[in-house]
This record gives C-alpha cells, structure tokens and sequence, in this order.
C-alpha cells in the first residue's frame, strides 16, 4: 500500500516520511520531488518554462504513478510518499492510476495552523549559493497558502484524513499516522479500481440528453478529464448491455431499451495506451424526475454537468470531443457511423 502525506509546505511532510518509514514495517520512502528534478534535466528549457508548477506537467502525474508501481512490485511493502497535492483533478488522475493497479492509498493530510505554517516558512533554511533563494524557496511557499487553504475549504478535509501537528514533533505525528493507518482510521481511498488494459479494448459510451437536448457529461475520478457515462465491455459482455450497465452503476438511471448504436470509432494505439473499439449509443432523453434520481457524485464519479454542443468542446479531451460532434450528427440523420480515429470512412 502507499500512505500519502499530504499537507501545505512548511507543514513538515519529509521529516515526518522519514520518522514514519522506522515505524512501519518494510517501508520505504519515495519523494516525487526526484521525478521533479530528473524532468528539469530530461525536459527542453522552453517546455518546462510554460508551466508554473511541474506538477502541472502530465508526464509528471504519470512517472509518479509508474515509479511508485514499480518500487512497490521491486520491494513490497508500504511506500511512503511526502507530496502536497492541492488540484483534486490531479490527486484523481494519480490515485486512480494507481488504484487501477491495485495499489490502496491511505491519505493523510497534516493540517497546522496557518500562524504555524508561516512561522516554519520563515525559518526554513534557504540553500547556500541559490539564485534569488529567498524568493524561490521561502516565497513560493507563502504563495502556496492560499492555494492550500482553498483546497481544504472544497475538498481536501473530507478526502483526507487529518492530524493537526501544530503542537507535535515529527516522531509524534508519524506515530499518530502509524495507529491511524494500522487500526483503520486512516482507510484506503474510495476510489474505483478500474484495472488498466494490457491490449486493445472495446468501450461503450451512452449519450443521455436533457429536455433541452443537451447531452450528459461526467467528470471521472480516477482518471483526467471529461467523458461519456460509460465504461470497458467485459468478456463476454455485448456492447450495449455494458453501455446500459455502466450508466446504472455510475448514475443510477436504469435505461428500460437496448440503446441505438450512433458511431463506431477505432482509436488507434497511442502509448502507454493500447487503443481499440469505442462505440457510442443513443440513451434517449431524460426528464427531470430522471435527472432528479442522478446519483453523482460517488466513488467513481466526482461531477456531472448537461452541455451543449459547443460547451463541450471547452471540456473534452479533442478525441472525444470530435467523437461527439459526429455522434450527434448521426443521431440527427438516423444512421450510425463508421470513423477511424474520429474520421468517418466509407
């Protein structure tokens, strides 16, 4: 398993990681700070410089992902990991890939008061010889206060589980996340475990519209972005059947009619990704006693929203984006549609 230390900087995450690892049993430390400086290193100047912060980069969130994996599956045991993590859309994308691997996380979020965090940021040491160290270094925690603090009004408090270190030493906050991890009170994520694929696969979305024709968009939380209620066809499993049980299980609307095939698309491979079949069907119109059943959000679903077409160019990935403009168009003229990477041929 992976226990996750979160908390703002200057909150004393790195110590307590490194008192944490000698009382935990076959535990080892892994600091995604390394992966910070190792793409400063491997990263074109200029591609780096478009971004504030690294953990805005997406091969970040994934090499975080794969290098905890992988000292898990090289060591075992627990992995301790000290990393403030503040955008829920991103603690999604790396505990849902890591969930997908089935890797539980047990969050733990250190939560002093501000008038402590400040308090430790002006005394934090300031390496020798830094370049404009003091605004580097003591600065870019200060601006990360207000970030930290938005987050824990919105959604960090009740995903996390939190000790208040304000008066405890590193050794005592560790062994309070020890016994909070050992006897449960700290739990594993609730975070839908969905396996990744190992070769080419066949998904089914269904689009679900509103009485204004506006069609229903969910926001994953194991994984980037928005999509289609819908999900991987189990062996077995016929597209539409799984279409219709995906939408049950995610939202709660049980669809009484197989729905309407609108477009079949091959996704090329593009890795990490193995690509495969992706086929979208028409799941009618919801009223709004259905709209009032929606079951959002849960463990799999973190939002949903009805949008127009054009709105939903401002959401989806491009892929998808464009597998819906011809969704819709088809749905318009009453004939499925064949596309190759979202180009329809023949």
């Amino acid at each position: 398993m992976i226990v996750w230390i979160n908390g703002a900087f200057g909150a004393g995450k790195t110590t307590t990681a490194h008192e944490l690892i000698e009382l935990i049993p076959n535990s080892t430390l892994f600091d995604p700070e390394v992966i910070g400086g190792a793409l400063g290193r491997l990263l074109p100047p200029k591609h780096l410089a478009e971004v504030g912060d690294f953990q805005d980069l997406p091969i970040w969130r994934r090499l975080v992902i794969d290098t905890a994996a992988a000292m898990l599956a090289e060591l075992g045991g627990t992995l301790v990991v000290p990393m403030t993590l503040l955008r829920q859309e991103y603690r999604d994308e790396i505990f849902g890939g890591l969930a997908a691997r089935r890797i539980p996380v047990r969050h733990v979020l250190l939560a002093p008061a501000e008038t402590i965090l400040r308090e430790r940021i002006a005394g934090r040491e300031v390496p020798a010889g830094l370049p404009d160290g003091e605004m580097r270094v003591r600065q870019w925690s200060y601006d990360q206060i207000e970030p930290y603090k938005s987050a824990l009004a919105s959604w960090l408090t009740a995903d996390a589980y939190p000790i208040d270190t304000g008066s405890l030493t590193p050794y005592d906050t560790a062994l309070r996340i020890a016994e909070a991890v050992g006897s449960g009170a700290a739990p594993a994520c609730d975070i839908v475990q969905t396996p990744e694929p190992t070769a080419e696969t066949v998904a089914a979305g269904v689009l679900l519209f509103d009485e204004q024709d506006r069609v229903l968009l969910v926001d994953p939380t194991y994984k980037a972005g928005w999509e289609f209620p819908g999900g991987v066809v189990e062996r077995g499993e016929a597209p539409a059947r799984a279409g219709m049980r995906e939408v049950a299980e995610e939202t709660g609307i049980r669809l009484d009619d197989v729905p309407a095939l609108l477009v079949v698309d091959w996704e090329p491979p593009a890795p990490p990704g193995f690509g495969g079949l992706r086929l979208l069907f028409d799941g009618g119109r919801l009223d709004s006693a259905d709209v009032g059943r929606l079951l959002l959000p849960g463990p799999e679903l973190r939002d949903w929203r009805f949008v127009s077409e054009a709105e939903a160019a401002d959401l989806l990935p491009p892929v998808r984006y464009e597998r819906l403009r011809r969704a819709l168009r088809a749905r318009e003229r009453g004939k499925a549609m064949y596309l190759e990477a979202g180009v329809p041929v023949g």
